[in-house]
């Protein structure tokens, strides 16, 4: 039989307009979710970002129409959950992907621990507060928190006094706590059911442990990453994954990628089954306006928002600061078909979305606005971008955006 030849788009065609289409559709932003649930958004899309924001509710509600009440049934009933994974960054996961998600974030659930050895801190007494914990969590018919737990422990956390806090370990409970999750022994819950606001509890687990060696986790997670990017080049990949150089390209060999050539001269990894449907890809032609968070993974996964932006609109200016130089938006992107047309946060005391698009909004613009609005109104209260942003520290963002809007 003769083998399958690979055929490669020419790099002139891979233009930055079809590209951002591309990674548009890839990311289900084009209604091809509707319906879906949130597992299966997730594992298509790729994980929501979670820093005890709101990310997570609108990468849902935008691709699916979940509603909040229906995704905080979902963490509760472990359909999905919030995790620490990749690059040490927590992340909303699906069910299927705890036990390996939590096994390519193992490193950095260690680490913390070698800044306690080097205030004598030795790995015994970890374990054994570990042990503890356990025990403590399984005797609990509720969740504990942090405070519970110090209470409960006693002597057996030890503080590490003013040079622990320097070194950002107060005391010993954080790493064992770290790294019990890491193991799936444990699993960290939001006191409220909410994921966007950052106060949580213990709970015991006993998650059964990943099958795969780390060599096939690594594998999976750049071929997940792949499929969820439609493509990435191999810095942003180290990026996302915080693998080595030797580690990516060894994974990048493992799932088979090719190296793609676009027509702005950057170098795409893509996996051969995205590659042959790239060639065939129709770019949509009728607008499809979405609000994400700064932080969904349209953005955050390869971190190149200046790329979404058009030509014409990279020299455009918020508080003096240009958009498309900045690794991170400094405001939430209004974006038709993975180009960015605008900018929004939300203002809580007027209940209103704060918009700024680089043209005049089209009647498909303000209808999404709205319905974007309603549905922070109704069922968030808010939408924070972190757990420590509040409507007092983005007010000066929104009245730029306001100013810029002619408002």
């Amino acid at each position: 039989m003769t083998p399958k030849v690979q055929t490669i788009p020419a790099a002139t065609t891979l233009t930055p307009e079809r590209l951002r289409a591309w990674a548009w559709h890839k990311q289900g932003l084009d209604g091809s979710l509707a319906g879906k649930t949130s597992e299966e958004v997730l594992d298509h899309a790729g994980w929501a970002r979670s820093v005890g924001g709101a990310n997570p509710y609108l990468t849902l509600f935008a691709r699916a129409g979940i509603s909040r009440e229906q995704v905080d049934r979902d963490v509760k009933e472990l359909w999905i959950h919030e995790l620490p994974t990749a690059r040490a960054c927590t992340y909303v996961l699906g069910q299927a992907d705890f036990a390996w998600g939590l096994q390519v974030g193992r490193d950095a659930a260690i680490a913390p621990f070698k800044v306690l050895a080097r205030m004598g801190v030795e790995r015994g007494e970890i374990t054994l507060l570990e042990d503890e914990i356990e025990h403590a969590l399984k005797e609990s018919s509720d969740p504990l928190d942090p405070r519970q737990l110090k209470d409960q422990l006693g002597d057996s956390v030890r503080s590490l006094a003013e040079e622990g806090k320097k070194k950002g370990a107060a005391t010993t409970l954080p790493t064992a706590l770290g790294l019990l999750q890491a193991d799936g022994r444990i699993r960290r819950v939001p006191i409220n059911g909410r994921l966007d606001q950052q106060r949580y509890a213990y709970t015991s687990w006993g998650l059964p442990p990943s099958k795969l060696d780390d060599d096939a986790a690594r594998r999976l997670l750049l071929e997940r990453y792949l499929r969820w990017t439609g493509g990435a080049t191999l810095k942003q990949s180290q990026w996302f994954t915080a693998f080595t150089v030797a580690q990516t390209k060894a994974a990048l060999a493992g799932v088979g990628a090719v190296e793609v050539p676009t027509a702005n001269g950057d170098v795409l990894w893509m996996l051969p089954d995205d590659v042959e449907r790239l060639a065939d890809f129709q770019e949509p032609g009728d607008e499809q306006i979405q609000l994400l968070a700064g932080t969904d993974s349209l953005v955050l996964h390869r971190r190149n928002s200046a790329d979404m932006f058009a030509e014409e609109d990279k020299g455009k200016k918020v508080l003096d600061t240009t958009l498309a130089l900045q690794a991170d938006l400094p405001d939430h992107p209004i974006l038709d078909r993975g180009r960015i047309i605008g900018l929004w946060q939300y203002d809580p005391g007027k209940e209103r979305i704060a918009a700024w698009t680089f043209a005049k909004p089209t009647a498909a613009v303000s209808k999404r606005i709205a319905e974007v609005e309603a549905w922070i109104r109704d069922e968030l209260g808010d939408f924070r971008s972190f757990s420590l942003d509040s409507p007092a520290s983005r007010q000066l963002r929104i009245d730029a955006l306001n100013e810029a809007a002619g408002l």
